[in-house]
């Protein structure tokens, strides 16, 4: 895996953190309650809920000359609502879930990711600060659902909100050679109050930011040298912490990640794919998926497009391939 590849995949599973886990299916308690890492929500909603930020706030280093840029890319998930319906005539009428042909459609919340750009920026021209705005339109989507004769006796519906915001960029010069960025992310949606998961369906949720040097070096805020350790106290994040990324030692990349990781974390060669809980044992979450009933693996294809992929990719693992998640051991430099 290439050092671009490996931080995309760092990105991806801070992205899709917590998303669904494990049995993978709607029913399941901790399923109830989604979209709980980088949460940044509607104003109105955060001021009745303290806990849930309307802002994300991240700062850091870069050790850097005058000719140095930085690019910067915001990402989140927005939460698409999927909903079932049933042909009556000429109306649809909706449903909690449908059989078709076999198979079964369930109502529920799914996710599309969100990027924000701003590349090629001058490190000193950002001492005025820079404005680039979050404006996503609603829409929706519409798949007929048909029988086997091929007529149209469902259908499934996917719409999202939209949401307004911004991300403010800015940089102070610490010294001749040291900069403080600054990254904030926030949301202006309108919201009219309600639930917490209404208010989701208007909120940037695992939002996280990954930063890009050019002519220049991140300090790692985790341990930096006893030099800048002062500055980097001085930094004042909130709801993201940054972290190095990257191949070790490399300094040019910098990940402000809503969950707690080390610098220059990496994704086991030995996964084959995401499972969406960072924290767990690949091969403990396998066995799990291939010992679930039938019934349960039904659901578990019903609730959500991407848990059909986690129990196709599951099902369709080799013994040799199964054998590779066992038995690694890398803290001191030791594989086997």
């Amino acid at each position: 895996m290439s050092a671009p590849e490996q931080v995309r995949a760092i990105a991806d599973a801070v992205l899709y953190e917590g998303y669904i886990l494990w049995p993978y299916r709607r029913s399941a308690l901790k399923n109830q309650r989604r979209f709980t890492f980088g949460g940044v929500y509607p104003p109105a909603h955060s001021r009745e809920h303290e806990d849930d930020p309307s802002t994300m706030r991240t700062e850091m280093l870069l050790e850097c000359g005058e000719a140095a840029g930085i690019d910067v890319m915001v990402r989140f998930l927005q939460v698409v609502e999927r909903s079932v319906a049933r042909r009556f005539d000429d109306r649809f009428e909706p449903v909690d879930e449908l059989t078709i042909a076999g198979e079964r459609h369930m109502s529920w919340e799914e996710a599309v990711e969100r990027e924000i750009r701003a590349s090629g920026l001058s490190v000193d021209a950002l001492a005025h600060g820079l404005r680039v705005p979050i404006s996503i339109r609603a829409g929706s989507q519409r798949e007929q659902l048909l029988d086997e004769r091929g007529r149209a006796v469902g259908a499934l519906t996917r719409s999202w909100r939209a949401l307004d915001g911004e991300v403010r960029i800015s940089c102070e010069r610490e010294s001749g050679a040291l900069a403080r960025i600054l990254v904030e992310v926030l949301n202006s949606t309108s919201f009219g109050g309600g639930s917490r998961q209404r208010a989701l369906t208007l909120t940037f949720c695992s939002t996280h930011a990954l930063l890009h040097a050019r002519g220049g070096s991140f300090v790692s805020l985790t341990d930096p040298p006893e030099a800048l350790r002062g500055a980097a106290k001085a930094c004042r994040n909130e709801g993201a912490w940054p972290v190095l990324v990257g191949e070790p030692g490399t300094r040019t990349t910098m990940l402000c990640s809503p969950i707690i990781l080390e610098d220059h974390p990496r994704i086991a060669p030995e996964s084959p794919g995401d499972l969406f809980d960072g924290g767990e044992i690949d091969q403990l979450l396998i066995l799990n998926i291939l010992s679930l009933t039938d019934e349960e693996k039904a659901e578990m294809r019903a609730t959500d497009p991407r848990a059909r992929e986690i129990l196709e990719r599951t099902e369709a693992l080799t013994p040799e391939e199964l054998m590779r998640l066992h038995g690694t051991i890398r803290e001191f430099g030791m594989e086997r």
